[in-house]
């Protein structure tokens, strides 16, 4: 008799359950974030960059006209304006003791940024992403500093992925 009220208690247990989940996904909107009914595309078409003050930066903000346009080109009269501030970092990780010299690293690049609103300076979104990128040192300097440079690029484009995810997703709501 027991097992019998404990299945059926399961058993509501269950369906209560499956109910209450029902219930909490039907609240969810989940919709796609580049769709046309959004407009995101044509907003962000209409977002300015602030120009760059170094080569890191520069990659930066290059690659963040390039998807916010989708290749179009930067905005003439922009909407939105993006002030973006870069900064680049090289540590040594794999330390020789011989030699006392380095043979791998990482890169890594900051990006600070505020999203405002150009008819009214509003701040729409602020803040801060970062990237590392791995570098293997060689011996020879010119191939080293080479070995850096592309770490910096591959670590700045990649850092502007998720900026302008970011500045995507303000813009959506």
């Amino acid at each position: 008799m027991s097992s019998d009220i404990a299945c059926k208690l399961a058993r509501n247990a269950g369906i209560a359950m499956i109910l209450a989940s029902a219930a909490f996904l039907s609240a969810c909107q989940v919709r796609p974030l580049y769709s046309e009914s959004s407009g995101v595309v044509e907003k962000l078409s209409s977002v300015g960059f602030s120009p760059a003050s170094s080569r890191v930066e520069q990659q930066v903000r290059n690659r963040l006209i390039f998807l916010a346009s989708r290749g179009a080109g930067e905005a003439v009269n922009p909407q939105y304006q993006v002030e973006i501030r870069a900064t680049t970092s090289v540590a040594d990780t794999l330390l020789t003791d011989s030699t006392d010299t380095s043979r791998a690293g990482r890169v890594t690049v900051s990006v600070t940024y505020t999203l405002r609103s150009a008819t009214d300076n509003h701040v729409i979104k602020a803040g801060s992403r970062a990237t590392t990128a791995l570098v293997d040192f060689s011996e020879q300097e010119f191939a080293k500093q080479r070995a850096i440079r592309d770490a910096e690029n591959r670590a700045a484009d990649q850092v502007a992925e998720f900026v302008g995810a970011d500045i995507a997703a303000a813009l959506s709501r």
